[in-house]
């Protein structure tokens, strides 16, 4: 950050600008927790959670597709076509 000059802007909050100039440190840091503990886990315990993450992630984007798609059923039957 010093060797860029960068100054962050003056309408950010006080955590934003303090975490900013180290947000990559606390990234690799929370990976590398996240990393030792999947190691120290068994690997059937690693791979549920795996498993459990996917599953729930494909579920939340299924019911966003189909708020979407309510959303626009909603906005196309309101339009007067000719």
């Amino acid at each position: 950050m010093i060797e860029r000059n960068y100054e962050p802007p003056s309408d950010w909050m006080e955590w934003e600008k303090r975490y900013y100039t180290c947000y990559n440190e606390c990234i690799c840091r929370v990976v590398g927790l996240l990393q030792s503990y999947l190691m120290n886990t068994k690997p059937s315990s690693a791979i549920g959670m795996l498993a459990l993450l996917t599953m729930c992630l494909q579920a939340s984007m299924v019911m966003a597709l189909v708020h979407l798609v309510q959303a626009a059923n909603g906005v196309l039957s309101s339009i007067n076509f000719p």
